[in-house]
C-alpha cells in the first residue's frame, strides 16, 4: 500500500489514501525494510512506474519526513518464528507480518491471504486498529518533523488529494 498511496495507484481508495495522508502527518507511518526490496524488484520487472528514477524516488520515498522505516532485526526473526505454520509462504510477507506484529503495529495491506489469516492487526481507514507500538517505536518517529506532504508532492507531481466523494465504502 505504501506504492499505492505514493503512485496514485487506482486500487488505493481516496479514503485510504486520505486516511495515510494524515497518519504520516502525526509521524506515525512506518514500513517494513523488505518493502522497499519489494519496491526494487517491481521496478527492476518494469512494473511499476515513477515519477523520478528510481534511486530518487526511493530516497524520497523512504526519507524520514515521510516514513520511518522498521528494520529487520532480533525481534522481527523472533517474531517470524511466531507465525502460524500454515500462514502465508511468501518470504516478504512474512517479513512484513512479522514486522508489524515485532512492533505491535497495524498492517495496511490489500492482500487477501494476510487478511484472512488474522495473524496480525490491519489497519483500515475508516480507523486503525490501535495497538500500542513496542518501546522505542514513537521515539523513533519523534525525531522526524512534518513534511510528510510535501514530501508526497515532490515524489507524485501533484498535491495532496483532498477527500473526495465516493460511491465506494
Amino acid at each position: 500500500m505504501w506504492l499505492w498511496w505514493l503512485t496514485r495507484h487506482p486500487h488505493m481508495s481516496d479514503r485510504e489514501r486520505t486516511a495515510l495522508d494524515r497518519a504520516a502527518e502525526r509521524q506515525e507511518l512506518f514500513l517494513p525494510a523488505i518493502s522497499l526490496w519489494e519496491a526494487q524488484m517491481l521496478h527492476s520487472k518494469n512494473r511499476i512506474q515513477l515519477p523520478l528514477p528510481f534511486a530518487d524516488w526511493l530516497r524520497r520515498a523512504s526519507a524520514p519526513g515521510v516514513l520511518t522505516v522498521l528494520p529487520l532485526d532480533v525481534e522481527v526473526v523472533i517474531a517470524l518464528g511466531r507465525l502460524p505454520g500454515a500462514f502465508h509462504g511468501d518470504p516478504a510477507d512474512r517479513l512484513i507480518v512479522a514486522t508489524a506484529r515485532a512492533h505491535s503495529l497495524a498492517l495496511a495491506t490489500h492482500d487477501e491471504r494476510i487478511r484472512k489469516s488474522r495473524a496480525v492487526r490491519l489497519w483500515t481507514a475508516r480507523g486503525l486498529q490501535r495497538v500500542a507500538p513496542a518501546p522505542g517505536v514513537q521515539e523513533q518517529a519523534a525525531r522526524y518533523g512534518p513534511g510528510h506532504l510535501s514530501a508526497r508532492r515532490a515524489l507524485t507531481g501533484r498535491r495532496a488529494s483532498a477527500p473526495r466523494r465516493s460511491s465506494r465504502a
